[in-house]
């Protein structure tokens, strides 16, 4: 097994301007017309800068920041370039409330991550969305916990898949095992009725809950900062005050 490298950034840390960009993303950001969504993008751009400068111990400059560059494949997946060139780590990215993750693996396999708040979810919600087996789980529990999270698997198990939302969330089941704060405790997702099996792992601090799923089993995630700093964060909308 190997590695998975992740690290967590906060609103607060982003700094205004465009000198750790490269001129597309400049750009692509000037074009952004709703407060929301340019937040969100600086955020995670910048969070996945910030992940990849530590992992390979770059310099953590403005030029180091911008020649890390994440682009879009063609099914809307992250992939990593640094000064042009295709690097060795798989990518995957997430945000919630003010808050971003990024991991990183240096594997062919895929990798999915997702950040999600403990939030009330109604019951409507996991009866449309999530397998009989799954309602159990939640139904035998803290239900906006287990909802929430059952959830946040999903959805890094899509991303392993590179379908995301596009595909039936009831296609992918999750098997929990249970944990407490601050300690990583394993899950599992079984892909159309298991013939396709990933591997996770899933962490709560305070009001977010981590998920991260791969193709193949993986040692529990490591963060690049100890202690992580997504276990002293505190849930926000900076978008709001400016929404455009």
């Amino acid at each position: 097994m190997s590695r998975i490298l992740w690290h967590a950034s906060g609103i607060a840390e982003v700094p205004d301007g465009s000198a750790w960009m490269d001129d597309v993303e400049a750009h692509r950001f000037a074009r952004m017309r709703y407060a929301k969504r340019l937040s969100e993008a600086r955020l995670g751009r910048w969070t996945a800068k910030q992940t990849v400068t530590r992992a390979l111990n770059l310099d953590g400059s403005p030029a180091s920041l911008a020649s890390v560059i994440v682009r879009n494949a063609a099914d809307g997946a992250p992939e990593l370039f640094v000064d042009g060139e295709p690097e060795k780590y798989t990518i995957a990215m997430t945000d919630r409330a003010d808050w971003a993750v990024t991991t990183l693996r240096e594997r062919p396999e895929r990798i999915g991550c997702d950040l999600e708040l403990v939030e009330p979810r109604s019951s409507r919600f996991v009866s449309d969305f999530f397998t009989p087996a799954e309602v159990r789980q939640v139904e035998a529990g803290d239900h906006d916990l287990l909802a929430n999270l059952i959830w946040s698997a999903k959805e890094s198990s899509l991303k392993v898949l590179r379908t995301g939302l596009r595909r039936d969330t009831r296609t992918v089941e999750v098997a929990l095992q249970e944990g407490d704060d601050g300690t990583w405790t394993p899950f599992t997702v079984a892909v159309d009725s298991g013939s396709i099996r990933h591997h996770g792992w899933w962490i709560r601090y305070n009001e977010f809950v981590l998920t991260v799923a791969a193709e193949v089993p993986v040692d529990p995630p490591k963060s690049l900062v100890e202690p992580p700093p997504l276990a002293s964060a505190t849930a926000g909308h900076a978008w709001m005050e400016d929404p455009g």
